[in-house]
């Protein structure tokens, strides 16, 4: 219920009953109190009471609850966290400042829980034993800034709070929530997922250009968004959201953007993506755990590796904060940021949680110095440490000009001509697929643990195959047996790798379609498996191609597509053919691009990416060819 009684901030905190303050649009502060539950699931999330009535929940939900997907975690127990809310007051922005404290809070013994070079060593492990062996494209590798807090636990959190009200700009949400034994303070910059009326939207965001003493300006600005590392996070990470959008919109979602994420002392850049869908916000916060930006891709494997090189569990970082807010029509709707630029507040001891995502070219120190940066961003943004100077003393968090710098004409160019490198698929509204012209095919497509593979499905659904989508430890054989197409799918690991029950298993099910003389497509690492069935040697990229764009010919066609790949099949350099398969190689290295041959066809790269241009086009040619039919 709402309330219209005036609220006193410091009466919540003296009763020492649970609360949230939230700030989401520039004028008002959200404040929320109800009961306290945790529930272990989210489909546990109570959004309706005893009687059947819709009530307003805001849920902390922790990274542990990866679990639910079947991914691996360092389990902490962490609660999912419900506040049921029992009154919401609207408090004006002025009112809601003049009632929260200035005090200075002392830290104490404080530092990060890692030193550097002991994160450094991390950096070079990921890239060399994760990245370097084809285990996935980007991983997020976090540590910790510690500290004890002087004082009341409380009053510092509301303290950090006024400070992120009065001197943080651009964030999505600026929050408080206080729970028994448990304080959250931050500004979040990054919409995870949102879904109101039907309309699901999420919010990649990547890239961090940390302003330099005076503020950001167009030329400082320039050098970072001409920065190739840069750039190819922004697009993994949208590659990513795709996946999670066509897992729980019909539409898949439309690419918009690039846009800046203007903040007080960091820039950011980010797209937005929107679908439609009629699933229940929980199952859309289900399929869309977590963040790419904050864990990597595959996302599966993502949490293995981050089980294996981080030292303790995450708690709620790169987690989500869930406002479910009821509708009229007795459905609710979803806003989810994700849990970044937070301050956490247990037994007396403040933890800032930050990461770096960490690519193929990462720079071991350069990724020290980017946790550097972010940890200063949240200490500065709620006074913990000085506050950077951004512009004249007396104003430090004003813009530094008097425009966005994303209105700059110069930077505006910068950013739009990105998506020259885009498939239009993703960037152009899509609807309903029409009648294609493979209508009446029914398609089994095997996911061997990356879900590029609902990209995958919604393409070939826009060429009228019916598709189903099954994980290739429950793809019967049955049902590879009697599928009109089987598209045995991408996924991590070494294609070599004996000991894989995951690899073995799609080379049985690549195997049975050869045997059968049944309709084949083979994606990335079932292209390899396929070589390899085919007598094609297999060998480790000099420089692993994760998150690559490459205009390669595909049987005298040349084609834009996007690789991510450690592996590949090879041939000698001039060689087109082995036995009756047709073979799409590079001229100087022999790497093998495609392959073709009686019912069957295969692509290193992803047709499905937003990085390929030419990605739907080539995928009619090489399903025609399977199918034996004749491509538009």
């Amino acid at each position: 219920m709402s309330g219209n009684a005036p609220i006193l901030l410091a009466d919540l905190a003296a009763r020492g009953i649970p609360f949230a303050l939230l700030a989401r649009d520039g004028e008002t502060v959200e404040v929320l109190t109800g009961d306290v539950v945790d529930v272990a699931l989210l489909a546990d999330i109570p959004l309706t009471d005893a009687t059947g009535a819709a009530r307003e929940v805001l849920a902390l939900v922790p990274f542990r609850q990866v679990v639910e997907r079947g991914f691996a975690c360092h389990d902490d127990a962490a609660p999912l966290r419900c506040l049921v809310v029992g009154e919401r007051h609207a408090l004006p922005l002025a009112d809601a400042l003049a009632q929260l404290p200035t005090d200075r809070i002392p830290l104490e013994d404080a530092g990060f829980d890692i030193d550097d070079e002991a994160y450094a060593d991390i950096v070079r492990r990921v890239i060399a034993d994760e990245i370097g062996r084809g285990e996935g494209a980007n991983f997020v590798i976090r540590r910790d800034y510690v500290a004890g807090v002087g004082g009341d636990p409380l009053t510092a959190g509301l303290t950090w709070f006024r400070a992120l009200l009065e001197h943080e700009r651009g964030a999505y949400w600026t929050f408080l929530v206080s729970t028994p034994g448990h304080l959250a303070v931050g500004a979040s910059p990054e919409a995870h997922v949102s879904a109101q009326d039907g309309v699901v939207t999420m919010n990649p965001i990547s890239g961090t250009f940390r302003h330099p003493a005076g503020g950001a300006t167009a030329e400082t600005l320039t050098e970072f968004l001409s920065s190739t590392k840069e750039t190819e996070e922004l697009f993994m990470v949208v590659d990513e959201e795709l996946k999670m959008m066509s897992a729980v919109c019909s539409d898949g979602g439309r690419i918009t953007g690039p846009h800046l994420k203007e903040m007080s002392r960091l820039t950011h850049t980010e797209y937005m993506l929107r679908g439609t869908s009629t699933m229940d916000p929980r199952d859309i916060l289900r399929e869309t755990m977590f963040a790419p930006t904050v864990t990597g891709s595959p996302m599966q494997n993502a949490c293995t590796v981050i089980a294996r090189h981080e030292q303790s569990p995450r708690g709620y970082y790169s987690g989500v904060a869930a406002l479910f807010t009821p509708r009229a029509d007795g459905g609710h709707d979803l806003d989810a940021p994700i849990l970044i630029r937070t301050a956490y507040v247990v037994d007396g001891r403040l933890r800032v949680p930050v990461g770096a995502t960490l690519v193929r070219h990462s720079d071991p120190h350069g990724e020290v110095g980017e946790t550097h940066g972010k940890a200063a961003g949240v200490l500065g943004a709620i006074g913990a440490i000085p506050r950077d100077v951004v512009a004249a003393p007396a104003d430090e968090d004003a813009p530094a000009a008097s425009r966005p710098l994303g209105d700059d004409p110069v930077i505006a160019e910068l950013l739009s001509s990105r998506n020259a490198r885009l498939a239009a698929f993703w960037l152009n509204p899509q609807g309903e697929p029409a009648r294609g012209p493979f209508a009446g095919t029914r398609a089994l497509v095997v996911d061997a643990e990356d879900r590029f593979t609902t990209m995958l499905a919604h393409q070939l659904r826009h060429l009228g195959v019916d598709v189903t989508i099954a994980h290739w430890s429950e793809a019967s054989r049955d049902a590879v047996a009697a599928a009109d197409l089987v598209v045995s799918g991408p996924g991590p690991g070494d294609p070599r790798d004996i000991d894989s029950e995951r690899i073995a298993r799609i080379r049985e099910d690549v195997a049975a379609r050869l045997d059968a003389g049944a309709p084949l497509l083979a994606v990335c690492l079932s292209h390899q498996v396929l070589a390899d069935r085919l007598g094609l040697d297999l060998a480790p990229l000099a420089s692993p191609h994760q998150g690559l764009q490459k205009t390669v010919d595909v049987f005298g066609a040349a084609a834009s597509i996007g690789f991510y790949n450690t592996f590949t099949a090879r041939v000698a350099p001039g060689i087109d053919h082995v036995g009756a398969t047709e073979i799409a190689a590079d001229p100087v290295t022999g790497d093998v691009y495609a392959l073709r041959g009686p019912a069957y066809a295969s692509v290193q790269g992803h047709l499905e990416s937003i990085l390929s241009r030419d990605g739907l086009i080539t995928l009619e040619r090489l399903v025609a060819h399977a199918l034996g039919t004749t491509a538009a």
